[in-house]
């Protein structure tokens, strides 16, 4: 339980950074008083905004995104389905698995995921797919529809699991959005040319742009940490009740020992072995029995951890590149250490009631 904890407190932090640096781009714009994705809220004039922090000469690239809802056409009804809006030279939130990107300009390419592929009848790459627009409330119908060839099978980074999403070029998708006018993107995404940069750069562009929403990673998952501090306060309580727990079994097993080996330590005493000898015994047992103990709750551990993991990660609109407990080499080495130092501590009482056995009760209480 210690191991999975420690894997929990630190491993959304370290989960949700990965995630987001999965392709370098370490700030995010979005509209005012929003995250990314987390509303309907769009920017406008997205393409001015890239092209100027483009010409930035502490930015290594910018993309806009747009998120919206579409419809694909089938022989008998409309599937609803997400599609993003991006610019593929600067994009950070897909990764291609089969067949080609899109190139820029590529009015008539179209990107799809797995689940979308299986919802749209196992479409494959060179199919064509009739994609709609929003609904329009006046005819009850779609605005427009567009005939997209399939050129890639992609991993969007962002969707939850079975999430059917498919996307286009930024133009293509705010027309099917209905948006084209103010060329709106729900967020723009932004690579610093160095790491050391990124702050600074933050709080430049918070002044260059203040109707505007700036965000380092570093503040996502710090917000992300906030929204999420239910867990964290969970692995807290649950470490150290794990941590009392083992302290009493293992000092109850020591004890135990202890008691039925008092005639051969008294006998030991007897013949001139010193109690710091003895201490050091008892404690060294503890330490051994601990360091057996984490072999086995390591590997029981990680099992536990891929499986509360698999539920926690089930729920509803989270990432399904995110992940709770994340084990890493420093968690791993971090909880061998607690428990050592524990079961080191576990011993202590034992050790004192061995160093002061009487020897001349201890042998005579054994030899009647």
């Amino acid at each position: 339980m210690l191991l999975d904890m420690v894997m929990l407190s630190g491993g959304i932090d370290k989960s949700f950074s990965d995630m987001l640096l999965q392709r370098g781009y370490q700030i995010r714009l979005t509209p005012k008083g929003t995250l990314p994705f987390d509303t309907e809220a769009s920017l406008s004039g997205a393409t001015g905004l890239v092209r100027a922090l483009r010409s930035d000469p502490q930015i290594a690239t910018a993309g806009a995104i747009l998120g919206t809802a579409v419809y694909a056409r089938t022989p008998d009804s409309l599937l609803t389905i997400f599609g993003y809006g991006v610019q593929p030279e600067s994009q950070g939130v897909y990764r291609v698995v089969a067949g080609a990107d899109l190139a820029p300009g590529d009015t008539s390419g179209l990107l799809v995921s797995a689940p979308a592929a299986a919802l749209l009848g196992n479409a494959r790459v060179g199919d064509t797919i009739m994609l709609a627009g929003r609904l329009d409330p006046q005819i009850a119908a779609a605005g427009e529809d567009r005939a997209l060839v399939v050129r890639g099978m992609v991993e969007w980074l962002y969707d939850f699991r079975g999430q059917p999403s498919v996307g286009a070029v930024l133009p293509v998708m705010q027309r099917l959005a209905r948006q084209s006018t103010t060329d709106p993107a729900s967020l723009v995404l932004v690579r610093a040319r160095s790491d050391s940069m990124v702050e600074p750069l933050v709080s430049r562009l918070r002044a260059r742009y203040p109707t505007l929403e700036v965000n380092s990673v570093v503040e996502l998952v710090a917000q992300a940490r906030r929204r999420l501090a239910y867990f964290t306060q969970l692995s807290h309580v649950l470490g150290a009740m794990s941590l009392v727990v083992t302290v009493l079994l293992i000092g109850t097993l020591l004890t135990i020992t202890v008691n039925e080996r008092l005639g051969e330590i008294a006998t030991l005493r007897a013949i001139g072995l010193g109690r710091a000898t003895i201490v050091r015994q008892v404690l060294a047992e503890g330490i051994a029995l601990t360091a057996i103990g984490s072999i086995l709750g390591v590997l029981l551990g990680l099992a536990t951890a891929r499986y509360l993991d698999a539920i926690l990660t089930s729920f509803p609109g989270l990432p399904a590149a995110f992940s709770f407990f994340v084990p890493r080499a420093d968690t791993l080495t971090q909880a061998a250490i607690v428990l050592l130092v524990t079961g080191s501590l576990a011993g202590l009482y034992p050790a004192w009631l061995a160093a002061r056995a009487p020897i001349a009760a201890t042998l005579r209480a054994e030899a009647t």
